[in-house]
């Protein structure tokens, strides 16, 4: 890896060789033709061009192979002379797991400089330029230059600098249209979520604008996440950042028709379920337990929990499915659950005893219904749990919980009948069959403790 020496500096180191003259003629030539790539490259930043136009224009006049390349090594445009873009950027993949590259990007980076690498092995040399916009370098130009020519390796790295800044320029232009439209997006996706539309028809207008199709079911899913506390409050920031753009990323790949706003300690996805004979749709449940896992292994020490909303297909719904979602999360968190995905229909009865202000009033409820059974063993009372909410379940059939139990049904009966000589109950009694039911689901929320 190398800085690569300036026209005029090897120009003199050959001035001062005896012998050797100076080819006026060709220099000439090679000014004027960087004087009309300098000129075309301008004229691109003054157009509506993209990134493909630059590194084409580029690989046209020096007939090297040209691409931009992000931080991780993807191609994000690649053009070869006489190629299609598919085959240069093929080309420009192969080059890439070059041993040495890696560390050529990492020096262009952080020096905000343009370095050289020599043809080793067979592999022709490669000029990096970093692409600037402020002062991040969220790309790079590079050029596998075929020439090895003196003068033409002096243009090929000079045009690579000056295509590098016009990448800047368009980079740049293209951030803030992509964040002013990410603004006004988000926006958008807030009116709907919190019913801000003045009418029934600012809320279709806004749902359609984002893509919504009232003709199929939707959920609203929130993935909300609490990252650790660190020592420099800047750092929470910029780790919610890193959190939020993992979970977009995440969803924006797999479910490409996701309507997708992330705020500060959640993002809220609007996603069509998955029908049959329809593409696109989204299993949340599936992707959501899958998300966690990803995140569990990049973030270990922030807490993730996904609520979804119910069933919304009149964009008007949105705002009620969004807070079923909340609802879902706030039930979840009280009961110290994370790690979880829970859509708010499975809350059932939860949704309602949870909204009990202090939740030992609910474990008292609980321990006065069924807190006799604790006597003895712990092993008895999981047992008599067990078998008391099977033998609810299946309507109070002792042979139908007997076959989920894998027991004789006679010892099925035998374990009511203790129950109820332990706590008193009669559970041919509506009323006493209601409170256990109610006492079993508190036990199943909060935890099983006598």
């Amino acid at each position: 890896m190398t800085d690569k020496p300036s026209a005029a500096e090897r120009t003199a180191v050959r001035d001062a060789r005896p012998g050797r003259q100076r080819d006026l003629g060709r220099e000439n030539m090679v000014l004027r033709e960087l004087v009309t790539v300098y000129r075309q490259l301008s004229g691109l930043a003054l157009q509506d061009a993209d990134l493909a136009s630059v590194t084409q224009l580029l690989a046209d006049r020096t007939t090297a192979t040209v691409a931009v390349v992000s931080p991780v090594m993807d191609v994000m445009a690649a053009a070869s002379p006489g190629a299609p873009p598919e085959k240069a950027a093929d080309l420009v993949r192969e080059a890439v797991v070059h041993p040495r590259l890696g560390q050529v990007l990492r020096a262009s980076r952080q020096g905000h400089r343009s370095l050289w690498l020599p043809s080793v092995g067979g592999m022709p040399a490669i000029i990096v330029a970093p692409i600037l916009v402020g002062d991040e370098v969220p790309a790079h130009l590079i050029t596998l230059d075929p020439s090895e020519k003196n003068a033409d390796e002096d243009m090929n790295l000079l045009v690579t600098e000056h295509a590098a800044t016009i990448c800047g320029v368009i980079l740049g232009r293209e951030h803030v249209v992509a964040a002013a439209a990410r603004r006004v997006r988000d926006d958008l996706v807030e009116g709907l979520l919190l019913g801000r539309g003045r009418d029934d028809n600012d809320t279709r207008r806004w749902a359609a604008h984002l893509g919504y199709d009232p003709g199929r079911d939707h959920h609203v899913v929130v993935i909300a996440f609490d990252v650790p506390s660190p020592r420099v409050p800047e750092d929470a920031e910029a780790l919610r950042q890193r959190v939020r753009d993992v979970i977009e990323h995440f969803f924006a790949t797999r479910a490409p028709d996701v309507i997708i706003s992330a705020r500060e300690s959640e993002v809220v996805l609007v996603a069509a379920g998955a029908e049959a004979g329809k593409d696109g749709g989204m299993d949340p449940q599936r992707l959501g337990a899958t998300c966690i896992a990803r995140l569990a292994e990049l973030f270990p020490d922030t807490k993730v929990v996904i609520g979804i909303g119910g069933t919304c297909r009149d964009p008007r719904e949105i705002t009620r499915s969004y807070q079923e979602a909340h609802r879902t999360i706030e039930t979840l968190r009280r009961i110290g659950r994370t790690g979880t995905v829970t859509a708010f229909a499975d809350l059932g009865i939860h949704r309602l005893l949870l909204q009990v202000p202090q939740l030992a009033e609910l474990r008292s409820f609980a321990d006065d219904v069924l807190g006799k059974l604790s006597r003895g063993e712990r092993e008895r009372r999981a047992e008599y749990l067990t078998t008391l909410a099977c033998y609810l379940r299946e309507n109070s059939s002792p042979q139908r919980a007997a076959r989920f139990l894998h027991v004789h049904p006679n010892t099925v009966a035998y374990r009511v009948k203790r129950i109820e000589e332990i706590t008193g109950l009669s559970l041919d009694n509506y009323r006493d069959r209601l409170t256990t039911q109610v006492a079993l689901e508190i036990l199943d929320a909060l935890g099983d403790e006598p």
